[in-house]
């Protein structure tokens, strides 16, 4: 088998990688969780007000299998919007149950040509829900307030001054027997980390059993501006210390709930660049649960143990909310995994260092376009003797074409006499068929994770390049990319060896058509990488084949 067949078959394997891939995150399994279905016992167990189920018994000790669970209403639907402004946000906090309604990004516009619209990550109604929802839940003897339940607010707005590193949104609630509960939400300057805390003051005459939990909610992304061709995951992901991180679909909430016990993990939901995630503290073993509402809005959770809070004593509960964009680098300094979010898919160990690799020359450049360009010279240079190894052979393969188009003449259909009579020709002039078929496989998964880093990367995103390439995260508005890497294309072609095979031949010819239109729908980050690899591998391609075609030259004299 000729080397153009090998490139033929690699460059189609990997385009098809991609499309398996992307499929995958649409219509196939997600990644596979130990999971626990609850039982039939807890699915009918009684429920507390509002529709969550209470505490079973006033044991500190309560069946694990009751879930805390929303109600079939969606958040804020009454209670007073408290509005913050932090350097990074805007949020909006309903005073019923403290839940984070909305979310405004102030450093992410919802599209180039508008930068004072902020992209919305965080909505309380459709389409697009998406809510960070916490409470308390009591035994049956002892109400507490949940997600549902009216909290007082001293002030309905709160604004971070410049000079301010930070500044607590503080809400209340009183039970009729003297229960108080404080809860805070606290931003800092700088950071897309809220940190919240649900205090518990009994000022009641007996003991009281509380625990906490923390949801995230939402339904099925729709966006109008996402690319057709290029799929990224939505859904729901957790981490464990045991099996790290885990994908957990909307698909698989719907057939299997989730219920396990987890220490030092964390629970999220993310999309395409953004995400939000609830991170417990660290060495208190809590449970990771997911549920269906309505069959669409999605939930996944978590609960903690339960604290036997005595007469005149208080108990504080404290977790972390992140809510923002998907940047690795900060997101590892606020947990163990949580930059894994920023999902480079099975080729992470890879792609992670070319990510860093992208950030430090992005430093210097200050444009990722020119980012770009620069790693993808560095890699070109990394493979350089593997690729010449390749050119080399198909450099050979291309003088001896007439040849053995000669000996596909003399031997006509006559298979196994031409295959010895090839054999013979390529011992003769010492060349491996073979020859291009590592070097191409080496650099496949290298050229794939790549892929990935320049498709999930929100620094990417709705960056400059130069001239109408005014966004690098959408497709060129022009074509003007694409079809210089369709030339490209035709220009590699034609440097490489003709197939023997007129077949084959015909389908070669008609790659570059094929990748142009594909690649048209592409971001131009993605193309502009492409085009540059093309490039580079052309100059290389024909300094090599002028190098052997003079060698040749000369034995020839």
């Amino acid at each position: 088998m000729d080397n153009i067949r090998l490139i033929l078959i690699f460059s189609l394997a990997a385009v098809s990688l991609l499309i398996y891939q992307a499929w995958l995150q649409d219509y196939g399994p997600a990644t596979t969780a130990r999971q626990v279905a609850t039982t039939e016992k807890s699915a009918t167990a009684p429920s507390g007000a509002d529709g969550i189920p209470g505490l079973q018994s006033e044991a500190p000790k309560p069946p694990s299998s009751v879930l805390p669970l929303a109600t079939s209403q969606t958040t804020a639907d009454s209670g007073r919007l408290i509005t913050v402004e932090t350097d990074l946000m805007k949020v909006e906090i309903s005073t019923k149950g403290g839940t984070i309604a909305s979310a405004w990004l102030t450093d992410y516009a919802v599209a180039p040509e508008a930068p004072d619209v902020k992209l919305r990550l965080l909505k309380p109604d459709t389409p697009n829900m998406f809510v960070v929802q916490s409470g308390l839940i009591g035994s049956a003897s002892d109400a507490l307030p949940t997600h549902e339940a009216l909290f007082t607010s001293e002030s309905s707005q709160y604004v971070l001054e410049p000079g301010q590193t930070s500044l607590t949104v503080p809400l209340s609630w009183t039970s009729p027997d003297g229960v108080q509960v404080r809860k805070n939400l606290r931003f800092q300057r700088g950071s897309y980390v809220v940190e919240s805390t649900q205090e518990v003051l009994n000022n009641s005459a007996q003991p009281l059993i509380a625990r906490e939990y923390a949801q995230l909610q939402r339904t099925e992304l729709i966006d109008p501006n996402a690319s057709r061709f290029v799929s990224t995951y939505t859904g729901g992901v957790y981490y464990t210390p045991e099996d790290k991180y885990t994908k957990i679909s909307f698909d698989q909430m719907r057939e299997q709930k989730l219920e396990r016990s987890v220490t030092d993990g964390w629970i999220a939901m993310i999309q395409h660049y953004f995400m939000s995630a609830w991170i417990p503290p660290r060495g208190i073993s809590e449970t990771f649960y997911t549920n269906v509402l309505d069959g669409s809005r999605y939930i996944i959770g978590k609960y903690s143990p339960p604290v036997v809070v005595n007469a005149g004593a208080s108990h504080t509960f404290t977790n972390q909310v992140y809510i923002g964009p998907k940047l690795p680098s900060t997101l590892a300094a606020v947990a163990p995994g949580l930059e894994l979010t920023v999902d480079f898919g099975w080729l992470t160990v890879i792609a992670q260092p070319i990510h860093w690799l992208l950030d430090m020359i992005y430093m210097v450049v200050g444009n990722w376009g020119w980012a770009i360009v620069v790693l993808t010279i560095l890699i070109k240079l990394a493979f350089y003797k593997l690729s010449e190894a390749s050119y080399k052979s198909m450099a050979k393969m291309r003088q001896i074409t007439p040849r053995m188009q000669a000996l596909k003449d003399r031997y006509g259909d006559d298979k196994e006499r031409l295959n010895q009579a090839m054999m013979e020709m390529y011992k003769t002039e010492k060349i491996n068929p073979l020859g291009g078929c590592l070097p191409i496989l080496v650099q496949i998964p290298v050229f794939i994770a790549l892929y990935w880093v320049l498709l999930e990367s929100v620094e990417l995103r709705q960056a400059p390049f130069i001239l109408w390439i005014d966004n690098l995260s959408a497709p060129d508005p022009y074509f003007v990319l694409p079809l210089i890497m369709g030339i490209s294309m035709f220009v590699q072609s034609k440097l490489n060896p003709a197939p023997p095979d007129p077949i084959q031949a015909k389908v070669m010819m008609s790659l570059p058509f094929v990748f142009t239109i594909f690649f048209a729908f592409f971001p131009a980050g993605l193309v502009l990488y492409w085009t540059v690899n093309n490039l580079l591998s052309i100059a290389q391609q024909w300094h090599i084949t002028r190098n052997i075609d003079k060698e040749a030259a000369k034995r020839n004299r």
